[in-house]
């Protein structure tokens, strides 16, 4: 049996299975649950990969799901296959959780979906007779960065370190036998075509910022007050003053939200509470733009005489992908979809997690199409069901094919000539290095 049939057939046991994929994908985006609180949809994957003969081990960072299968034509590498498990609160979606808010407007249960179905394609087909090393299905918690309070909370009480699902998991030591790994994302724009892998994603750090002020009557004696809100407003508009500083080529992104913007009307604000980002293509530039932000979020305790505590958490760095993999992905998206509905997409502004993998091994994000609307939208949602759910389940797989054939000569290849940055220590290092507090009088 040569490569190409081995995909066949798995494509084929995909197919077989395309219902219960569907049905899996829709059930979890019927039910979407916050990032470190996926507990359903764990448990759903869960069983769902005991079910097809796997042994999972659950409760990875606080949620994670991950079950392995080894190959039995010989030793080779760990190659990893990803799914994000959480949602996002997203204000007026209509499958939002009418308790949460949380809504799949992302893509993320495709993303669980097709990493199901290429486990049972894989081993329906019997793949693994074929195949060297060892394919590892992995269910990540907690991908989007939100929630961040609760987070900090969970944190101090040392139940995480790291705010972000995969971060956590590699302090925790969930990758530390992984090689090399990939995960397949949904996609609701059109210019990039059905399938297409990006350059490089931004990374970012996190954020929460304090304003104190003073509370008096607002009507009676407002002079007797230091207004929290009013000195977060000129941070906020401070922040404004300086985008003209940022550098085009660094793509610097900061987007505030106040969460708590006071007590009561008739009250003088003497708390308000802030989250944000600091976006950028590279630490460098991330860096350089968070220096700038502190001074102008000091600038508004300034001006209202109040205090402001401004603490800097690690995010996620900036991702690049391999570009073997890359090249393996491309021959296979246009295989299954045709070489004019592939496109090779440019540096996106976004970030994950996927980022802080590329610091330490090879890593490959591309997208796949299938959705429409907005994404962090009301109105994301999936559209076209089987490339949204089978077209990743069939692409993922057959990756699995390609790295792990002939004694996964090409997943020694990809490590071969792979040079990431950081090593786990150091990327750990540098995650904690990030990590400050700061008060500062006005």
């Amino acid at each position: 049996m040569t490569k190409n049939e081995l995909k066949e057939r798995v494509y084929a046991a995909i197919d077989r299975r395309a219902e219960e994929i569907v049905r899996l994908g829709e059930r979890i985006r019927k039910h979407p649950e916050l990032g470190f609180k996926e507990v359903k949809t764990a448990r759903l994957i869960e069983e769902t990969l005991a079910g097809i003969g796997l042994k999972p081990k659950t409760g990875l960072a606080l949620t994670g799901v991950r079950a392995e299968a080894p190959g039995r034509a010989g030793d080779g590498p760990t190659f990893a296959l990803l799914g994000e498990l959480d949602a996002l609160v997203v204000a007026g979606h209509p499958d939002g959780d009418p308790a949460t808010g949380a809504a799949h407007a992302c893509g993320h249960n495709a993303q669980v979906a097709a990493l199901m179905g290429a486990a049972m394609g894989l081993l329906d087909a019997r793949a693994f007779d074929a195949l060297s090393g060892r394919v590892v299905f992995f269910a990540v918690p907690a991908e989007e960065y939100g929630d961040i309070e609760w987070r900090v909370a969970q944190a101090r009480a040392g139940k995480l370190e790291f705010l972000g699902g995969k971060p956590e998991l590699l302090r925790l030591g969930h990758f530390d036998d992984v090689d090399l790994a990939m995960m397949i994302h949904t996609t609701s724009r059109t210019e990039e075509g059905k399938a297409g892998v990006p350059a490089s994603n931004n990374g970012c750090i996190v954020k929460t910022v304090r304003y104190i002020g003073r509370a008096a009557h607002a009507g009676g004696a407002p002079h007797m007050g230091i207004n929290a809100l009013y000195a977060a407003q000129i941070g906020l508009m401070s922040i404004n003053a300086i985008r003209e500083t940022f550098r085009d080529e660094d793509t610097i992104r900061v987007h505030p939200i106040i969460t708590h913007g006071g007590s009561q009307v008739n009250v003088i604000p003497g708390e308000v509470r802030i989250e944000t980002y600091v976006r950028g293509r590279t630490m460098e530039a991330i860096l350089d733009a968070n220096v700038k932000v502190d001074r102008a979020l000091r600038a508004g305790a300034l001006a209202l005489g109040a205090k402001v505590e401004i603490e800097t958490l690690p995010g996620y760095m900036p991702m690049s992908c391999d570009p073997i993999m890359a090249r393996y992905f491309r021959d296979n998206a246009t295989g299954l979809f045709g070489e004019e509905n592939y496109r090779q997409i440019g540096h996106r502004t976004g970030s994950t997690d996927m980022g802080d993998l590329s610091q330490v091994m090879p890593i490959l994000h591309p997208y796949i199409g299938g959705a429409k609307g907005t994404g962090h939208g009301a109105d994301f949602a999936i559209v076209d069901k089987p490339l949204a759910y089978l077209g990743p389940a069939k692409a993922l797989a057959a990756m699995v094919v390609d790295m792990m054939w002939d004694r996964a000569s090409a997943a020694r290849e990809v490590l071969a000539k792979a040079q990431p940055p950081m090593t786990r220590a150091s990327y750990l290092a540098s995650q904690r290095g990030l990590a400050r507090r700061e008060t500062y009088e006005g």
